[in-house]
C-alpha cells in the first residue's frame, strides 16, 4: 500500500485548538499518523496551507438545482440525477466528506457514490419528507394542480400521510426503499404553497408512532420544524434533530437541552429564496413574503440557542445543491462514520 505524506502545512484537528505545523500520513484512504518528520512513499507539499479534517453537512438537497417550480417542470425527469452528480462532486471538492440529504436523493445515488461510479461524500438519505395533507410536502396548488418539487417514482415513495396507521406504514416503506434517516415536517414551511411556518403539523400520536417505527428500524428522525409548537412536539416525541428552528422559543430551547436534541439552523435558506426571486426565478408572491418575514426571526432564534440560556448542540447546513456554506466537523451530530 502507498503511504502519502502531506508535508509543510498547518493542521487543524477540530478540537478547538489553533492550527499547528504538522505532517499527515495517509494510507489506503485513511489518516494513519499526524506528527512531524513523517516519511512515506510519496509526498505532497502543503506549505502555506492548512489541512482540515473532512467536514460534515447535515442538511443538503443534492438533486435540487433550483426552487423555481416552473423551471423544474420544464426539465427532463432524469436531469436531477446529473445535477446530483455535479453537486456531490462540488461538495466533496469543498472539503465536505459526509452529508445527510434532507430529501430528494435515493438509494441509487447513494450506491453510485459508494461504488465509485460518481464522486461525492458519504451519504445518509431520507428519500422524501413525511407531510400531512396540506403540509410542507404537499405540492397541491390552488388551481387544483399538483406540481411536485420532488416527485415520487419507483424507489422514492410518496410521503403524504394522515393518521397513526398511515404513518406506521410509510416509515416502513421508507426503510424498505433504503432510507437511513426519516424526515418529517412538524410545521409548515416557506417554499410550500398552502401552509404557514408558524403552524404545527401532525398530532403527538402520529409523531409517537413515527419515532417508534423509526427506532425499531434503527433510524433516527429529523424534523423540518419552524413553528414553536411544531418544534416542541418533535422534541417531546423523541425526534433527534430540529431542522430550521425559525420560531424556536425559550421553552423549546429548554426542552431541547433536556432531551439532547440537535439544532440544524438554515440561516442561508430564506436568503436563497429572496436571491432566486431577485435573479428572475418564478417564486410565488406568498412564498417570497414568507421568506422575507422569517429572516430576522431565524437569526434571533439562533442567537437565543447559542446564548446564555441556550448552549444547544448546533450543526451547520449548506445551500441547496449541497455546497457553498460552512459545515460542521462534529461527528456526533449525524452519527456518520469518521473520515
Amino acid at each position: 500500500m502507498t503511504r502519502t505524506v502531506i508535508q509543510g502545512g498547518s493542521v487543524f484537528d477540530g478540537s478547538g485548538s489553533e492550527p499547528r505545523p504538522a505532517d499527515v500520513t495517509v494510507e489506503d484512504g485513511r489518516i494513519v499518523d499526524v506528527g512531524s518528520g513523517l516519511d512515506g512513499d510519496e509526498a505532497v507539499d502543503a506549505s502555506g496551507r492548512t489541512i482540515l479534517p473532512g467536514l460534515f453537512d447535515c442538511h443538503v438537497h443534492v438533486v435540487l438545482g433550483t426552487i423555481d417550480t416552473w423551471e423544474i417542470v420544464n426539465q427532463p425527469f432524469s436531469y436531477r440525477f446529473y445535477l446530483a452528480a455535479r453537486h456531490l462532486r462540488a461538495t466533496l471538492e469543498a472539503g465536505v466528506t459526509s452529508v445527510r440529504d434532507a430529501g430528494g436523493a435515493d438509494l441509487g445515488i447513494k450506491e453510485a457514490v459508494a461504488n465509485g461510479l460518481i464522486s461525492g461524500p458519504r451519504l445518509q438519505i431520507s428519500l422524501m419528507m413525511l407531510s400531512q395533507t396540506g403540509g410542507h410536502g404537499d405540492d397541491w396548488h390552488i388551481s387544483g394542480a399538483e406540481v411536485p418539487l420532488l416527485p415520487a417514482y419507483p424507489g422514492m415513495p410518496g410521503a403524504i400521510v394522515d393518521g397513526p396507521d398511515e404513518m406506521r406504514r410509510k416509515v416502513r416503506e421508507l426503510h424498505r426503499a433504503g432510507a437511513d434517516v426519516v424526515k418529517v415536517a412538524t410545521s409548515g414551511g416557506v417554499v410550500s404553497p398552502r401552509d404557514d411556518p408558524r403552524h404545527a403539523h401532525f398530532r403527538p400520536a402520529e409523531l409517537d408512532v413515527l419515532v417508534e417505527e423509526a427506532t425499531a428500524a434503527g433510524m433516527f428522525v429529523m424534523a423540518h420544524a419552524q413553528a414553536a409548537d411544531g418544534i416542541k412536539n418533535a422534541v417531546r416525541a423523541g425526534i433527534r434533530s430540529i431542522e430550521h428552528g425559525i420560531f424556536l422559543d425559550d421553552e423549546g430551547i429548554g426542552l431541547m437541552l433536556e432531551r439532547g436534541t440537535w439544532l440544524v439552523p438554515t440561516l442561508v435558506a430564506p436568503h436563497g429564496v429572496i436571491e432566486a426571486a431577485e435573479a428572475g426565478a418564478a417564486i410565488p408572491p406568498n412564498v417570497l413574503d414568507k421568506a422575507r418575514a422569517v429572516v430576522d426571526v431565524h437569526r434571533s432564534a439562533v442567537r437565543a440557542a447559542i446564548g446564555g440560556s441556550g448552549r444547544l448542540k448546533l450543526t451547520g447546513p449548506t445551500r441547496y445543491g449541497g455546497c457553498g456554506a460552512k459545515s460542521t466537523t462534529d461527528q456526533a451530530a449525524c452519527r456518520l462514520p469518521a473520515t
